[in-house]
């Protein structure tokens, strides 16, 4: 038989497989695989974890932020409510404050009017009696005026006799 190359290297070839099988390097290989393996799963879920967890944060975050923004809503609609009632109440405390400067002066011009016809009439009365007195003086000489001094006090004693009966 002729033994060629062929026949050479197919018996190296086993031999060589023979020596990984007894070096037991498939088994070496077949155990860091299944370790790299195991650890990329250990990874994997390690990250699952992760991302559970940073979703839950999500959303606790998300919900913050929505109980947060209902929150300032809530404070901006009261502010704005209470600044309402404030211009409101304002606005009614100028009308009342406008109304009561009007009837105070609307009091003062009537009690104003009231003097003036008072001051009017006292004036009038006592140029009244002035020029009474100087037509009596200047047109009666004195036993007229005499006469008419008794003739009045007779008067206004029977008009005292008759308002006393």
């Amino acid at each position: 038989m002729n033994i060629d190359a062929t026949f050479w290297v197919a018996i190296s070839f086993f031999i060589f497989l023979g020596g990984l099988v007894y070096l037991k390097v498939p088994q070496k290989i077949n155990n860091s695989l299944t370790n790299g393996i195991n650890e990329i799963k250990k990874e994997l879920e390690e990250a699952e974890k992760l991302k559970e967890e940073a979703r839950n944060l999500l959303d606790v975050y998300e919900s913050k932020i929505a109980k947060s923004q209902e929150e300032s809503k809530k404070i901006i609609d009261a502010a704005k409510e209470e600044s309402e009632k404030a211009i409101l109440e304002k606005t009614a405390k100028f009308h009342q404050i406008i109304e009561e400067r009007k009837k105070t002066t609307e009091q003062k011009i009537f009690q104003m009017k009231k003097n003036a016809l008072k001051d009017i009439k006292n004036i009038s009365v006592k140029i009244s009696i002035k020029t009474a007195e100087n037509l009596i003086k200047n047109s009666i000489d004195k036993n007229k005026l005499e006469n008419l001094y008794a003739k009045s006090l007779d008067q206004t004693k029977i008009a005292l006799k008759q308002t006393k009966a």
